[in-house]
């Protein structure tokens, strides 16, 4: 196996691992702080040991999260050098950002966590806000740069040098925005079910079901409400990225030939060697329509593009509908626990909580599958339309060797993880 290919192996083991730390990093300080508050109004006992147990797991998260990340920053110069010589001057500005919005977050969370009794009700509360605030800021702005590579801007290139730099321009590029609501929204969506899950199935087995109530209907409704929203942000991706990188929507799509009123593909069998797709529902005219708004507008095919220049269709395709098709589920499964709240017998039923305790993963699937397609279906490019990842690539042989190495890191960090957050769940269940 060629470096490039151990490369992509190593990049793509460390972001389907880090971005879940991430994800919870930045949505799960938010169910801390809302406990936090409703033990301040109510003085319920119940939403103290909430807030301390979340806090535990924001801590847990948090400095895995930090080792995976510091992880990942050092693999794009170990990985990709060439990549870094060029971009790291222009997209360096939200990197650089990123590292002071995690520092503020780490400061707050010190006081947080240490400041029980000893800080002012109201300080201490904010400084929980703070956390989760400075995490979504780190969480946009590292997107920002991701959104760069999807979207070059801030420089000119001319002759194989990059000038006229400008890393305002770079990091306000015009993907940044619909991958940052996306990617936001997705962290909670994830976050959220998975969270509302865990208690659900405590409430399922009948474990503290008071207690796991609470905690459920908290971490639901930020996922119920970012899982609903989630629609309407994927189709501003879309159109951008029907617009920006139409070879990237071909593959999305698994279209080959350019066409007028083009079909929306759901499910199907991809054949990249005769370029069909089989065993699908096709919708009339509905792919023109939600990436142009118009029914008949003209979608490009893959056939359009050069071969060296096309994305790997399968995998893009498959990585796609498994993202939008959990998206849809989730979303009802957000309606159906709005419609709960007031019929409160569905809430009694055993159904009810087994429903949400499935869906747990869930989310964490569709985030993963998201970033598939945003990473394999800008390929062949590392940045789109300036550099292929093949160019960027180090020569460092051996690179399988630390490919392995990164394996059994991230397998072992696993471990602990679910040791810890299982030690966590015990430890709330045991406490009277």
């Amino acid at each position: 196996m060629e470096n490039v290919e151990f490369a992509r192996l190593q990049m793509a083991l460390t972001l389907v691992f880090h971005i879940v730390f991430a994800a919870v990093g930045m949505v799960m300080p938010f169910f801390m702080i809302v406990a936090h508050r409703k033990w301040i109004k109510t003085r319920d006992e119940v939403y103290l040991r909430l807030t301390k147990a979340w806090q535990r797991g924001v801590a847990i998260f948090f400095v895995i999260g930090a080792v995976s990340g510091t992880a990942l920053s050092f693999q794009l110069g170990l990985l990709w050098p060439e990549f870094m010589k060029h971009a790291g001057p222009i997209f360096g500005m939200p990197f650089s950002l990123e590292g002071a919005a995690f520092f503020v977050e780490a400061i707050a969370f010190g006081f947080y966590i240490y400041g029980w009794k000893h800080l002012k009700e109201k300080f201490h509360w904010w400084m929980g806000v703070l956390i989760g605030v400075s995490g979504v800021a780190s969480g946009i702005l590292v997107v920002a740069a991701n959104a760069w590579m999807n979207s070059p801007a801030g420089f000119d290139f001319i002759n194989g040098e990059y000038v006229n730099i400008d890393p305002i321009a770079a990091m306000f590029n015009d993907a940044w925005f619909t991958q940052a609501l996306h990617m936001t929204l997705a962290a909670f969506t994830a976050t959220g079910f998975a969270v509302a899950g865990i208690h659900a199935f405590q409430v399922w087995r009948n474990r503290h079901v008071e207690l796991h109530k609470k905690a459920f209907k908290i971490a639901i409704t930020f996922g119920a409400v970012a899982a609903i929203l989630q629609p309407f942000s994927g189709d501003l991706s879309a159109k951008d990225i029907a617009e920006r990188q139409p070879a990237k929507l071909a593959a999305l799509e698994a279209h080959y030939e350019t066409e007028k009123g083009a079909p929306l593909y759901i499910g199907g069998i991809v054949n990249e060697e005769e370029q069909t797709v089989g065993y699908k529902i096709e919708i009339p005219n509905a792919l023109s329509f939600l990436a142009f708004g118009d029914f008949n507008a003209e979608v490009k095919g893959l056939n359009d593009f050069p071969e060296d220049e096309r994305p790997p269709v399968a995998i893009t395709h498959y990585a796609f509908q498994i993202m939008v098709g959990l998206g849809m589920l989730l979303m009802l499964a957000g309606i159906i626990f709005f419609i709960a709240r007031k019929k409160t017998k569905w809430m009694r039923s055993q159904k009810f909580w087994l429903f949400f305790t499935l869906l747990a993963p869930m989310g964490f699937v569709a985030l993963e599958a998201g970033w598939i397609v945003t990473e394999v279906g800008r390929q062949p490019w590392i940045i789109h339309g300036v550099m292929k990842t093949a160019d960027a690539v180090t020569p460092m042989p051996g690179l399988q060797y630390s490919f392995y190495m990164y394996l059994v890191l991230y397998s072992v960090l696993s471990f602990v993880a679910i040791f810890l957050m299982n030690r966590q769940i015990k430890a709330l269940n045991s406490t009277k």
